[in-house]
């Protein structure tokens, strides 16, 4: 049965007030958010750099209607509640960012953000009390919906410029006081940093992993006072770090030892199994192990198709195809080689 979108807002919400700090994985289609579904995380978050490049776009460039289509699709594979970076909302004014909070709920979020950052090489930050006045006017969007919808507001200061632990913290409680759910500041520096944000607010804080140096472990995070954990782009650049690994391997030694480590189609199908497909208990989500992201389905070529493969050769027709798949496996073959635990 299908979980109702007040359903996953509620338990969106407890997620945040648990005992325990949780993650919330960053998928970027519909296969990749079954396979975290499977893996047993909680909810989902779409990411901004991720939809990026699955749509060939710099992060930034997406469109609202892009965005929302993305995070539409998320939403649609499982039965997790999805929330959505929604970058700065797509417009300046108070009235565009509202209207952004209304559409995001309209196709089955129950979570987004709001960030200061306006996009601009001259001008990289909201100044704080247009900064404040946009987040109050997602929040009063988010508090009219007919379901609990979790608005996250971030400052962008640490990635911008201005690396101000003092400023990140009185913008932050300012977006507090104007009504968002969750906090977040992207780019803090060390666990010191995350303690400091932590005890200056009252609201969940949101750690953003995925920057060399500046991820903790959960435990630490948690010890810090951090309530939620995002991935960012991270899964999604681990996956195309392998991609690029295995096509170079072919493009210039001519060989597929990659095929070798890669997961098997049939456990790749398992591991992102269709939204109708009975919940797992807690045991049997445990027991899956792979090694694998998934990467974009591949189209198939029509059987008038040919592809050169080598200088002077040809494939046969469907050669293209299933190297492709292949390498499309191997492309996740190291991005998560685990044996799934549930996130307490």
């Amino acid at each position: 049965m299908t979980t109702s979108q007040s359903d996953k807002a509620a338990r969106f919400r407890a997620l945040h007030e648990g005992p325990r700090a949780f993650v919330i994985a960053n998928p970027w289609d519909a296969g990749s958010a079954r396979v975290l579904a499977a893996l047993g995380f909680q909810a989902l978050a779409t990411s901004s750099g991720a939809k990026a490049g699955v749509l060939g776009k710099r992060d930034g460039k997406v469109t609202r209607d892009e965005s929302l289509a993305n995070a539409r699709m998320i939403v649609e594979a499982t039965d997790l509640p999805v929330s959505a970076d929604l970058e700065k909302c797509f417009g300046d004014a108070p009235a565009v960012v509202a209207e952004t909070i209304r559409l995001a709920a309209g196709v089955g979020l129950v979570g987004g953000s709001v960030e200061d950052a306006t996009g601009e090489k001259d001008r990289p930050l909201y100044d704080i009390g247009q900064a404040t006045e946009r987040v109050a006017a997602a929040a009063q969007a988010a508090r009219a919906l007919p379901f609990p919808f979790v608005l996250t507001a971030r400052t962008e200061s640490f990635l911008r410029g201005n690396p101000n632990l003092d400023d990140v913290i009185k913008r932050l409680q300012a977006f507090e006081k104007a009504g968002a759910d969750v906090l977040m500041a992207p780019g803090l520096p060390d666990l010191a940093a995350v303690r400091a944000v932590c005890a200056a607010v009252s609201k969940p804080v949101n750690f953003m992993a995925g920057i060399k140096g500046k991820s903790f472990t959960v435990a630490e995070l948690e010890a810090a006072g951090a309530r939620r954990i995002s991935l960012a782009t991270s899964l999604y650049r681990y996956a195309m770090t392998n991609l690029v690994e295995a096509a170079r391997e072919v493009k210039d030694k001519g060989t597929f030892g990659y095929i070798d480590r890669s997961i098997p189609s049939p456990d790749l199908a398992r591991a992102r199994p269709s939204r109708t497909t009975p919940t797992r208990s807690p045991s049997e989500r445990n027991s899956i192990a792979f090694a694998g992201i998934v990467m974009p389905r591949v189209a198939r070529p029509t059987r008038r198709r040919t592809t050169t493969y080598a200088p002077g050769r040809t494939s046969p027709p469907g050669f293209s195809i299933s190297t492709s798949l292949s390498m499309v496996r191997a492309a996740g073959s190291s991005a998560l080689e685990v044996r799934a635990r549930v996130p307490r």
